[in-house]
């Protein structure tokens, strides 16, 4: 008959022993330890000097006195001197001056805590899938500064991708700002979700349209000024639209307002085609 337990290492009462109640004791004060078990600390390299009858710590690496070479063992005070047991891989234990979960791993220590780094799905009041990886379901979400500034940023691959804002009604889009499948910012609406408009676009110049509108630019007194243009550098007016206005420069060094009626661009001047 083996001398101790194979798992906990408890002393076993053998036949015919006298002194049973020793053998006895001496296990249950062992379960005593490391049953529900519960230390001090985790990290306190030195033995404390004020400790008490019963307190346990976990014994960090490069640990000092009485601690030393004792890495990782459960460590506890009885009668005044310091006792240890060696951990076996899957000991939990609460870190108390820490709040901490720890687990032995066969090697180390370690946090139970779940780690929040690269987390491939994260859904709040709501489930994450494969496209919507952070899902939040809310009356609100709050994003807030830390101290100073704060900025909100969104970043896409290339310049062909999408960044950009999207609103919906029901899940069907109804508007959305952003860089949508260039480097210009657009602001776009939708009656269904389906068919969009364009209201504004801005060149990273400062140009702005204004729905189908060419290129054109904004003062900060509100009032729109056109920025001259050559003929060949003119949009095709299918595309522009009927209505679309241009300023548009002559070989000369001259400029004149023109229109677009949906096909061809028009002189304001004379109606005469450019």
């Amino acid at each position: 008959m083996p001398d101790t337990s194979p798992i906990l290492s408890l002393p076993l009462i053998q036949a015919a022993q006298a002194q049973k109640h020793v053998t006895h004791n001496e296990a249950v004060r062992i379960l005593d330890i490391l049953v529900q078990l519960a230390v001090i600390s985790a990290d306190d390299l030195a033995p404390p000097v004020a400790a008490n009858e019963g307190d346990r710590h976990i014994v960090p690496a490069a640990a000092t006195g009485v601690w030393v070479g004792k890495d990782h063992s459960i460590a506890w005070l009885q009668d005044g001197e310091w006792q240890f047991l060696a951990p076996q891989a899957g000991w939990r234990a609460d870190v108390t001056n820490a709040g901490q979960q720890l687990r032995f791993d066969g090697a180390a220590w370690v946090d139970t805590a779940a780690s929040t780094n690269n987390l491939e799905l994260v859904g709040v009041n709501t489930a994450a899938d494969a496209i919507n990886k952070l899902a939040v379901s809310a009356d609100a979400t709050l994003l807030s500064h830390n101290g100073t500034s704060h900025q909100l940023k969104i970043n896409k691959a290339d310049t062909s991708d999408t960044a950009s804002l999207l609103f919906q009604s029901n899940w069907s889009g109804r508007a959305e700002f952003g860089l949508t499948g260039d480097d210009d910012f657009r602001i776009k609406t939708s009656p269904d979700g389906s068919a969009w408009n364009q209201a504004i676009v801005a060149s990273g110049s400062g140009d702005v349209g204004i729905g189908k509108s060419p290129a054109a630019k904004l003062d900060v007194d509100g009032i729109m000024r056109l920025t001259p243009t050559a003929t060949a550098n003119l949009p095709d007016a299918a595309a522009v639209g009927t209505g679309g206005v241009a300023f548009v420069s002559d070989a000369t060094g001259g400029a004149q307002l023109a229109f677009s009626d949906g096909a061809s661009w028009l002189k304001v001047s004379d109606g005469s085609a450019i």
